[in-house]
This record gives C-alpha cells, structure tokens and sequence, in this order.
C-alpha cells in the first residue's frame, strides 16, 4: 500500500534519488448505467489523459448514474471496465478507521484526548518519539509529528521498480514492524506537553492510523478487521465491501490496475498487490463506497457529537492538489465554486490504482471513482487527478 497521491510522489521522488449503532442501509437506488452526459464527459476527460481505464458514480437517496471508459486491460478494447469492478481504495480507508474510532468515542469506551501512552503503553519511544504527548486526536487528524512508516522502511526504495514490486507483491508487514520502522527516526515534531490535542502542525502519516487500529484493538479486544465488519461493512449492508487480509489478490470483476515506475515508458500490471491495513487496506466498490460516504455525513455512524469532532480541522499542506483543503479526523474539507458547504472527502493511492470520492456536508449526495493508472513522476499523473477532482466537484454541485 502506499500514500495518497502527492506524498507518494514526494516519496518515490526522495527514495529514488537518494452514535448509537449503526442503521441499515436504504434498499438500493435506482441505477442507470452511462446514462448522465455531464458525468460520462468528465470520465472522457480522466480517460484522455492516459488513463487506461476509469469508473465513476454519483448517488442520492433516490437515484444512481455511472459512467466508465477504457477498457478493462490493455489490448483488449472490446472489454470495457466492468460496471461493478473491485478495486483497492487505499487511504480512503483511513476513513473507515478514524469512524470507527469515534464509534468508540461515542460509547465512552475512548477519548480523544487519550494518549498512545494510555492504550499502548512504552510503544511509542525512542529517538525522541513519545507517546505520551500524541493524542488520539493527533493521530486521526495527522498532527502527531510521526514519520511516514511508509517513507522510512528499508524497503521502500525497492518497492518503487518493476522487480521491486515483483518481489515484494505478496510480502506483508505487520503493524508492529510498521511502527518499529517510523520510530528508527526522530519525529517530525512532538505535540505540546501541556495540550497535545491542540496541536496544528500537520503532516501526512500512514503510522498515525497503523496505531490508531493498534489502539482499537486494545479497546475492544477484536482485530480492527472485525470490528469494521461488524460496526460498518454488515450493519450497512455494503456486500462488496472487505478487507483482505494478507491476500494480494483482487475479486472478479474488476479492471488490471497499471502502474508507470519512475523512469518506465511501459507500465507494469500491480493488480496483484498485498499490504496496507487500518491505513489502507479496504477493497470496495464505487457504488458501496458511496453509501459508506453517504451514511458517515448523514449521521447514521456517528452520534452528532461524534460528526462534529470529525470536522473540526487544520490546514494542510502539499497533500492534494484542491486549494484551501484542511484535514479533519480521517476525511478532509475543501472549497468548490457554486457550494456554500464545500465537500468532504480523502482520496486513496495504491499500486495502479487511484480512488477519488467526496460527499456533500448533509450526506444527500456523494460522488465516487477509480482510475486504474497510476504514473509516477509523470506530469500526466497531475492531470489525471486534476481531471478526477473536477468530476467530484462538478457532480456535487451540479
């Protein structure tokens, strides 16, 4: 698994060069394939960039619209990207965690205000790290100081080439060597002594959420996997909707997921890929993904309390290329013309894979895509994802 879009490109650049329970879900809404022009335009438009495949919804409670373009592999134009293809969503994961959290919170079984200390305590030392001054809210809203486990591990470097990814497709690490790994370095910073939970110096780390599902394992006894399943994947009714496991393997249907390495004019098939976990890990669809959205900014997840600490944010820096993003407790808000609330969303990278999503404040409307191209170090890449941000922002507006 790695990082959303600019920091795993900041990364591979560096490497390389040295509420009360849950309700179930509405029955499904209506859905008519290809049939919205605006929506089929601004795949079109992800599609012309050289992205080989790409597949998008947009819901409501009443109605659904998809669109898709490309094919499902290349040199194979007659096979289009399956209308209900799987594909891995990456950090959009790091919602499903920071929920699940608050689901705690909200059940008095947390507090944000608790530290790393409380829950795991002496796992967060050395080199100047302490987990007695990050906070669970540190940790959500990415303002721990933590390195990236992503960007420090002996064997990131590798995993940016062809035969590194090769070798290392069926490899998993576990959280805890992922945490050993950001803490070989002296933080980024440390979260004020006297009000961690304050702070607003923010930098994007997976290490934050791997500790995060190490905490909400030590809270309610059961593997973060299970406790998705049980408080959110079950209740609203998402049946494709999982984690996999240590499995690199992606269900039928779906669409190769192609990645450009640095310095590669060929793309390399990564739809066999493990890694990734409370970070990065869900596997879903644009349709399932949409009703998770719709559900969290509805209320349906979380009590009311709960919703408003996900939304307080802070500024961030260098991690989208949307102006005016700030980054709440595991999903970010930014501006869009013609909106008066904005729109909530994250976006998720992995191998040959990119997800972009977002939601309207009230929950009524949420947009979802996946592109399956991903090219590193390629001006395209910034197109791509400019080309995917305005789908979203159109079809939440519109």
């Amino acid at each position: 698994m790695i990082s959303r879009r600019t920091g795993l490109a900041a990364t591979a650049a560096a490497l390389l060069t040295g509420a009360s329970g849950p309700a179930a879900t509405a029955a499904a809404p209506r859905r008519a394939p290809g049939t919205g022009g605006r929506l089929q335009s601004d795949v079109d438009a992800i599609r012309a960039t050289g992205a080989t495949g790409v597949l998008a919804e947009v819901q409501s409670a009443r109605d659904r619209t998809t669109a898709r373009a490309g094919s499902a592999a290349l040199g194979a134009p007659h096979h289009p990207v399956p209308w209900d293809a799987y594909y891995r969503i990456g950090s959009d994961t790091k919602t499903f965690t920071a929920t699940l959290a608050l689901q705690l919170v909200g059940e008095g079984r947390l507090a944000l205000t608790d530290t790393v200390e409380r829950w795991l305590p002496g796992a967060v030392r050395g080199n100047g790290n302490d987990g007695r001054r990050i906070t669970v809210a540190n940790l959500l809203r990415q303002t721990s100081g933590l390195n990236d486990c992503l960007a420090v591990s002996p064997d990131s470097a590798d995993a940016f080439t062809p035969d590194g990814y090769r070798r290392s497709r069926f490899r998993t690490t576990a959280p805890e060597d992922q945490l050993k790994a950001a803490l070989s370095r002296p933080p980024l910073w440390v979260p004020d002594a006297g009000h961690p939970a304050r702070e607003r110096r923010w930098g994007y780390s997976n290490t934050n959420y791997v500790v995060a599902g190490l905490i909400i394992e030590q809270v309610t006894g059961n593997p973060w996997a299970q406790e998705i399943h049980d408080r959110i994947i079950e209740p609203l009714g998402l049946r494709h909707t999982f984690t996999p496991g240590t499995s690199p393997y992606l269900p039928r249907p779906t669409a190769t997921a192609y990645t450009w390495f640095p310095g590669c004019a060929r793309p390399t098939d990564t739809t066999t890929a493990s890694g990734g976990w409370a970070d990065g890990s869900v596997i879903s669809t644009t349709h399932d993904h949409g009703v998770f959205l719709r559900a969290l900014m509805s209320g349906r997840l979380l009590r009311p309390a709960q919703l408003a600490a996900m939304k307080e944010t802070v500024v961030t820096e260098d991690w989208s290329p949307a102006p005016g993003v700030r980054y709440g407790l595991g999903i970010a808000w930014r501006p869009v013309a013609g909106s008066k609330g904005g729109i909530w969303f994250h976006g998720g990278t992995h191998l040959g894979i990119v997800s972009e999503s977002g939601v309207t404040p009230d929950g009524a409307r949420a947009a979802t895509s996946a592109t399956f191209s991903l090219r590193m170090g390629d001006p395209a890449q910034d197109a791509q994802d400019l080309a995917a941000l305005r789908l979203v922002d159109r079809a939440l507006t519109g």
